[in-house]
């Protein structure tokens, strides 16, 4: 059976690395490609951006490949995420050969809980001084993620919080995840978020698997990325039970969007994630070798010191495979 993959490129840098993805996708398997619109441009012609005709593709389809949303993300990714009935956000942050690395020893995956939170969309102005932001935290959602987890990393995980502050929400997010955790025999040690920001770059090597809270896993990942070599080596998947959409960490890039020289290295890693989701393990590694290979012998773009376009890394990793 041939499994359907639905590909959004959206805006900015995404026009120019999805494409590569696909190339990639397209080497190494036997997949059908639908091709769906979503972002700023879709919304400046349509008014909407996200047409509910991409909603449909991609709630339908096996798996998603999606590049950026520039100002519309939220109004982009959060449905997209909730098509794919996504519970985890995995985001890897690792340290490749060959990649001047802040921190080489980086090598830290985290798993984000990626339905509720302040992301939630609970937000009300109710004058001319004072808005609001409503934080959700169920047990249910939070129980789920560390199923997961308990999966992912049965030799232990971080549970990254500030319950010591938002004692409600976070405590109720902790005391699920150890729940689970001792339910399986897994291990865990907690820390406070603000401590893992300062931790992590000091000593990225105590850490190996992140479990927190939606917010903080944007956040500290993202932090993550600051020690690797920056946002363009970051892949992540959105994981539902059946489905799932996978998507670079950078975004859309403006500022170097259409110049041809962004680093499509995270989103073909996304793409190996995709394979390995979809129970292609072997073909999956094969892509990060490739990857890996790249960037640790060149050619490189130029946010890695190098001076190649998007097209010649992405020939030269169709060339590794």
């Amino acid at each position: 059976m041939t499994e359907t993959v639905a590909v959004i490129e959206g805006d900015g840098v995404g026009r120019e690395v999805v494409p590569v993805a696909v190339d990639v996708l397209d080497a190494v398997g036997e997949f059908s490609f639908v091709h769906a619109e979503a972002g700023d441009a879709v919304a400046e012609r349509t008014g909407d951006p996200l047409p509910s005709a991409t909603y449909e593709t991609v709630a339908d389809a096996d798996a998603t490949l999606f590049g950026a949303a520039g100002e519309t993300a939220a109004d982009v990714i959060l449905p997209l995420r909730e098509a794919v009935g996504s519970f985890v956000n995995v985001r890897p942050a690792r340290a490749y050969p060959g990649v001047d690395a802040l921190r080489p020893e980086t090598d830290v995956v985290f798993l984000r809980e990626n339905t509720e939170g302040v992301y939630s969309g609970h937000e009300d102005r109710l004058s001319d001084d004072l808005s609001t932001l409503t934080r959700v935290t169920t047990t249910s959602a939070s129980e789920r993620l560390a199923e997961f987890a308990v999966e992912f990393a049965p030799e232990g995980f971080h549970i990254a919080h500030k319950a010591n502050v938002m004692r409600e929400t976070d405590g109720r997010f902790r005391d699920a995840v150890q729940r689970v955790a001792d339910a399986h025999d897994v291990a865990t040690e907690e820390v406070l978020m603000d401590a893992f920001a300062t931790r992590l770059p000091l000593d990225p090597a105590s850490f190996d698997v992140v479990v927190c809270p939606n917010l903080a896993g944007d956040v500290l990942s993202d932090l993550a990325a600051g020690l690797v070599g920056g946002l363009g080596l970051l892949p992540s998947a959105n994981i539902g039970p059946e489905n799932a959409l996978f998507e670079p960490v950078h975004g859309t890039a403006p500022d170097i969007a259409g110049e041809g020289i962004a680093n499509p290295a995270a989103t073909v890693l996304s793409a190996a994630m995709l394979l390995e989701h979809l129970g292609y393990d072997e073909d999956g590694t094969r892509v990060r070798e490739a990857v890996e290979s790249v960037l640790a012998d060149g050619p490189r773009t130029p946010d890695l010191g190098g001076d190649a376009s998007t097209g010649g890394v992405g020939d030269a990793i169709l060339g590794r495979l």
